[in-house]
């Protein structure tokens, strides 16, 4: 029998896969519905939730393996393609070069909080890499995006994206309040929200509620913001290829490496639907559904892992992570007024 062959065998076929994954999109449809009915929590954190409570309460079988796994992997890949085709990188170059130098240190800010931080409190680093990058760039999108490169246990997933959400919620209700005691300008506290504030969701509500010009220039800092997950998942793939290479070389053991494996192909394809999509080659009536759809599958890729999620695993975990996360978000908050109140935008 040939490796292709064998291969073939050993891959899950889609009759294998359809119960887990047929329960991950039946969650997704609710946590989708319960998230239009309170937009401030959103479908994706619904999503994870109710993936929670149905695999800690229920405990499905191993039946539902094969599909679950399918869903939080392959499905969270599509989902991060299919953001490509409603980003125009002209208009984020555009508009956001304004902020990108406060999003370029509050991002350093966030890596080294996160590596130092996560040392002395003796979280283990790929935990920490999903906390940093969540924190830095754009929450549970970020975090789904590097999931696939660095391949780091479901329940870190889980525990991460709960964390990111935490804080997401704080910052919602405090940033607005806070903006108004230290009477920032609109542009200053959308810079500050953009850039300190995770998901877009949360960066939009907080954004709106202050004015709906802090709102825009929110919403426009956010976007640039995300875009830079491209070259960050391109320097953790390859520090995480270089790794495995010089595990190699160091080991006795043969270990097969490759780099055309653990290259994010799925980022390549983002940046190709991306081009599609500032070429004008999207029709315009075509956007909304290319959205809905991307934003379903990460409800989808978002329950399975909240599928695979072990309470039991994430308790042991213990609070460390949760500190990890306070120090991180609470170093760029502070890191964006900074670098604000010094170049004189706030």
């Amino acid at each position: 029998m040939t490796t292709a062959q064998t291969a073939a065998l050993a891959r899950p076929s889609l009759r294998s896969r359809a119960p887990g994954l047929l329960l991950a999109v039946g969650l997704a449809l609710a946590a989708w519905w319960l998230g239009q009915r309170l937009p401030l929590v959103g479908g994706p954190v619904f999503g994870i939730v109710l993936g929670i409570l149905v695999r800690n309460l229920l405990s499905p079988g191993a039946s539902f393996a094969p599909g679950i796994q399918f869903g939080s992997k392959q499905v969270l890949q599509w989902s991060i393609i299919a953001l490509g085709f409603g980003l125009s990188l002209t208009q984020v170059a555009k508009t956001g070069l304004e902020s990108l130098s406060v999003t370029l240190v509050t991002m350093t800010v966030a890596f080294l909080t996160a590596l130092l931080l996560g040392r002395w409190l003796k979280v283990h680093g790929k935990l920490q890499v999903l906390i940093g990058v969540g924190t830095a760039i754009c929450g549970g999108s970020a975090i789904a995006a590097v999931t696939p490169i660095i391949e780091p246990d479901d329940h870190d997933t889980a525990f991460a994206i709960s964390t990111i959400f935490l804080f997401n919620l704080v910052a919602v209700l405090l940033f607005p309040l806070l903006g108004h005691l230290m009477h920032l300008s609109d542009q200053g506290f959308g810079l500050w929200a953009g850039t300190a504030i995770n998901d877009t969701s949360s960066v939009v509500a907080a954004g709106y509620s202050y004015s709906n010009a802090a709102g825009d220039f929110a919403t426009i800092v956010k976007l640039t913001r995300a875009t830079l997950i491209i070259p960050v998942c391109l320097v953790i793939a390859f520090a995480v290829a270089w790794r495995a290479k010089r595990a190699a070389r160091h080991s006795e053991e043969h270990v097969n490496f490759s780099l055309r494996r653990i290259f994010p192909w799925f980022i390549l394809w983002f940046l190709v639907a991306s081009a599609v999509r500032t070429a004008g080659w999207v029709p315009a009536a075509a956007l909304p559904t290319i959205h809905f759809a991307a934003e379903f599958m990460i409800i989808v890729a978002l329950t399975a892992i909240g599928l695979s999620a072990d309470l039991r695993r994430m308790a042991a975990t213990g609070h460390r992570p949760v500190l990890l996360g306070l120090g991180v978000w609470a170093a760029v908050s502070v890191s964006s007024l900074l670098v604000q109140l010094v170049i004189g935008q706030m």
